[in-house]
């Protein structure tokens, strides 16, 4: 009897021997599960000259960039998974504003934007978090995320301490930061460090501007180790005290390592941004970087002892109206797909840089022990979707918030619509009686693209290089049109306050300014696009108007799955299934496909809805491969 009771004894000191030693390697490879419950946490991600230490243990981090807002939620978990599986230790994200405070004091952090959700995910899958909540991102997104509302401001002085600005910010912040106070590492969660802004040395207007953000950040409770991020040429500019300096690029030199050393000597060095790709603009090639450039430089930062960021590891979609664009040297749109020929594809598939990176990972860590890989979703060529009813969009008028009145011209963001908070996305139409042809003069101001027409006839086109039509001449009153597209706002640059959209100045019919619109808005919400099921829509004509909507059917069976909309035959304009703007499609190109993803589809019928400015084919096909366009290496 003493015997078996001695055993038991030794058997259960083993027992929880083997339990603290299994909690400690749990604490140590997986960071996250045991410890957020059962250990103390008074030290988190700290930097000394040399090296990052989480709570006084060395810490190297090895981390990945994927966006909840262009990755479908139900495959979140996916994604991250993945992540976890090439051995990576902290996931990095971007908190885009404009999307959740679409109108000034309306918040959405539901559903697809539930940040809390996607930071516990990340917790619970192992993974440590940086925040980078902005307020401008970038992210190659419309405005740099920041909200289309703030325009309306005449005065406006974005990223700047000018009061409309900063108590804009205030506001936002206000709903933002306790959400993820909670979350931090010392409160038990998995955020280790917070981004002040982002890139703010290449636009520098304002020297007060990022202690206001800081401070903005800390007096409501943000306690974590502080990062900025910019190119290394304006490393300097854009630094605040009391946040680490870390350092955006591509390639790595000598040069390189010597500035940063000389910007921040005593300080553990991240590269805060490690380009894997990068993304595509309309009429351009696809862009991508070699697998064996990604790894050598990667490599080549884990060699000296630096942390680093893969940007991005996954990029997903820039759904819907989402992208933006770029201004400099000229105006270029982004693309809707936001592969960014990173490590997983746009629809989460496994790409040479992943397996490389993945065995790279394993060899430095030298740790066997690398999660499975999550198997792949299957994808599926579906039968093309007849369109078979047609709606011109001078039928669909009638649904759209308005019509307005105005005696001169009226930018997207100045129109009295969305609680009067403007228009955003999408385009707008600008009508006005005319008695007279002859030159029709833009001056550059339709931004970015116009369809124009004479009783609803097609006249031509205006766009940044084109800025003169000849109006035909004709008898009597005549409706001139002009429907003009948001292709996006710059997402970077020096002049992100004068990103107006719409008719931003005067147009001139022989010298003279068209005065006296009515103006429609058309956002193509999705509560635009559900109300089109009143529309009187037709039977489709053989010879249908243009633009107008078309509608067809889209049949999955079983439990769908992820597929590609091509549209050959078409010319420009954009996708909805179930109501969700997919985004924009460009015969132009480089991208020919757009990615729908399985769970935005029903099992059984699905409505598809296009959009088209001016030729269709009247039949949308869906395959199982993507097509991004010719490639290009990056140079």
């Amino acid at each position: 009897m003493v015997v078996l009771r001695m055993r038991n004894v030794h058997k259960r000191k083993y027992v929880l021997l083997c339990m603290c030693i299994f909690g400690f390697i749990m604490y140590r490879y997986m960071g996250t599960s045991v410890k957020h419950h059962e250990l103390s946490r008074n030290v988190g991600l700290s930097a000394n000259s040399s090296q990052f230490t989480l709570e006084g243990h060395p810490f190297q981090i090895l981390a990945g960039s994927i966006h909840y807002f262009r990755v479908p939620r139900t495959y979140w978990r996916d994604r991250l998974l993945k992540m976890r599986a090439c051995g990576i230790n902290t996931l990095t994200t971007y908190v885009p504003w404009n999307q959740h405070e679409p109108e000034r004091g309306v918040f959405n952090f539901q559903t697809q934007l539930d940040l809390e959700a996607y930071i516990n995910l990340a917790a619970e899958l192992g993974l440590w978090v940086i925040l980078r909540p902005g307020p401008y991102i970038s992210s190659e997104l419309d405005l740099g995320g920041l909200p289309s509302w703030l325009l309306r401001d005449g005065r406006m002085r974005l990223r700047t301490t000018y009061p409309g600005f900063t108590h804009a910010v205030d506001s936002y912040f206000d709903k933002l930061i306790p959400k993820v106070v909670p979350l931090q590492f010392k409160k038990g969660g998995p955020i280790i460090a917070v981004q002040v802004e982002n890139e703010y040395g290449s636009y520098s207007k304002d020297s007060n501007y990022m202690l206001f953000i800081k401070e903005a950040l800390q007096s409501r409770g943000i306690s974590e180790l502080l990062l900025t991020s910019d190119k290394l040429r304006t490393l300097k500019s854009g630094g605040v005290s009391g946040a680490i300096s870390s350092v955006k690029l591509q390639k790595l030199n000598q040069r390189d390592i010597q500035d940063l050393y000389a910007v921040q000597p005593n300080s553990p060095k991240i590269v805060m941004d490690y380009w894997t790709g990068w993304y595509d603009v309309w009429g351009d090639l696809h862009h991508v970087l070699p697998p064996e450039d990604v790894v050598s430089t990667v490599r080549e930062i884990l060699r000296r002892g630096m942390s680093v960021n893969l940007y991005m590891f996954h990029g997903g979609s820039s759904f819907g109206f989402m992208g933006g664009a770029l201004n400099e040297p000229t105006y270029r749109a982004l693309v809707t797909s936001y592969d960014y020929d990173a490590p997983l594809t746009e629809a989460g598939e496994y790409t040479q840089k992943y397996h490389l990176l993945r065995d790279l990972f394993s060899r430095f860590k030298r740790d066997d022990n690398f999660p499975d890989m999550p198997a792949l979703h299957y994808r599926d060529a579906y039968e093309p979707a007849i369109m078979y009813q047609h709606l011109s969009l001078w039928d669909a008028l009638s649904f759209t918030e308005g019509p307005f009145k105005s005696s001169s011209h009226l930018t997207m963001e100045n129109l009295p619509v969305n609680n009067r908070n403007g228009q955003s996305y999408g385009y707008t139409l600008y009508e006005t009686v005319i008695t007279t042809g002859g030159s029709l003069m833009s001056g550059d101001n339709v931004r970015d693209r116009a369809l124009v027409f004479v009783d609803r006839i097609y006249i031509g086109l205006f766009k940044r290089r084109n800025v003169e039509l000849m109006v035909p001449e004709g008898q009597g009153q005549r409706t001139l049109s002009l429907l003009v597209e948001n292709c996006g706002r710059a997402h970077q640059g020096n002049d992100l306050d004068n990103q107006h959209k719409g008719l931003v100045g005067d147009v001139l019919l022989n010298n003279t300014p068209l005065q006296n619109f009515t103006i429609y808005s058309l956002d193509m919400k999705p509560s635009f696009i559900d109300s089109l099921y009143e529309a009187p829509w037709k039977t489709l004509p053989e010879n249908p108007s243009f633009p107008s909507f078309f509608m067809g059917r889209l049949f999955a069976y079983g439990y769908p799955s992820d597929t590609y909309v091509k549209l050959p035959g078409w010319e420009k304009g954009v996708v909805f299934i179930n109501g969700l703007n997919l985004g924009r499609y460009w015969s132009i190109g480089p991208q020919q496909s757009l990615y729908l993803p399985g769970p935005y589809l029903n099992s059984g019928t699905n409505q598809v809805i296009v959009f088209e400015e001016k030729e269709g084919d009247y039949k949308v096909h869906f395959e199982e491969s993507p097509d991004l366009g010719m490639a290009a290496d990056i140079h």
